[in-house]
């Protein structure tokens, strides 16, 4: 397994990302020794081809692989459990159009990046397969697959807002084979939904990609869990990465750090020296 962190290039209110920031980004990584990262955006502004030429140039640079490509998409968004599940990726039918058009545009992106994988929130999939928004959705999460599909990619659900058994049946649903999972060892627990080692016995084999983080479970009925440190939370890093060896997954680990105030560099250097332990104990497990 490579571990990894993630380089963000455009939030939903900052559209006008230098290029030079992201050069700048690119080679601190080099210079920690990282030599890959998810690039996430959410501004589909810059997602033209001189920016793909040149962050391709930093790549080759500074040696750092982009591995998955994290997209965002447009309009509001409430990271709880109330507005969330009306606002958040293609549940909401008044923006669904636009987001299949952004998830379809980052996938191009994505190509000229050279990259395979396109991870992102669907949204609060509707745990009842009755609820009249359930095949909707399917149908606009197809629409995506299928245009990926013809790029040679892959889509991939980010864990957290669904139960794992209702990722699995709107794949179920959905039908393409070009489905997968970005598996975010935290938001299970933030979102109150599973406990992601005991989750990779319902779509394990579906894993493409990992965001390495960690935190505890909610407290509350409208707001999410809170993030920690990894390491200081109620993940089971050891518990996830041996399931996910035992699976045979060899990919990428991406360490996504989100906590306000905190020091970002120091936290994710850490957090690969804790992650290069369990995978060397791990992986020389028999």
């Amino acid at each position: 397994m490579k571990i990894g962190t993630m380089i963000k290039y455009g939030n939903s209110a900052d559209k006008t990302v230098s290029i030079t920031e992201i050069e700048r980004k690119f080679r601190e990584l080099s210079e920690c020794g990282i030599d890959n990262c998810q690039l996430c955006s959410w501004a589909p502004v810059l997602w033209t081809d001189e920016n793909a030429e040149k962050i391709n140039g930093f790549s080759e640079k500074y040696n750092v692989k982009i591995s998955s490509f994290w997209c965002g998409w447009e309009g509001p968004m409430r990271w709880d459990f109330y507005e969330g599940q009306y606002s958040l990726g293609l549940v909401a039918p008044e923006y669904r159009e636009m987001r299949i058009k952004n998830l379809c545009d980052g996938a191009d992106f994505a190509k000229k990046l050279g990259v395979v994988d396109v991870a992102t929130h669907m949204g609060f999939i509707p745990e009842n397969p009755y609820d009249a928004n359930f095949v909707p959705m399917c149908i606009a999460i197809r629409t995506v697959a299928e245009h990926l599909e013809k790029n040679g990619q892959f889509l991939l659900f980010e864990t957290g807002q669904e139960t794992p058994v209702t990722m699995l049946r709107c794949f179920e649903t959905v039908g393409c084979d070009n489905l997968g999972v970005n598996l975010d060892t935290a938001n299970l627990i933030l979102y109150g939904k599973a406990n992601p080692v005991d989750a990779l016995d319902v779509f394990g084999k579906y894993v493409r990609a990992i965001h390495a983080k960690d935190g505890f479970y909610p407290t509350n009925g409208h707001d999410l869990g809170r993030q920690v440190r990894i390491g200081e939370g109620k993940v089971d890093f050891h518990g996830v990465l041996k399931g996910l060896h035992k699976l045979g997954y060899n990919g990428y680990v991406t360490i996504e750090h989100e906590i306000d105030g905190d020091n970002e560099k120091e936290a994710i250097l850490a957090a690969r020296d804790y992650l290069e332990k369990i995978i060397a104990d791990v992986c020389g497990e028999k």
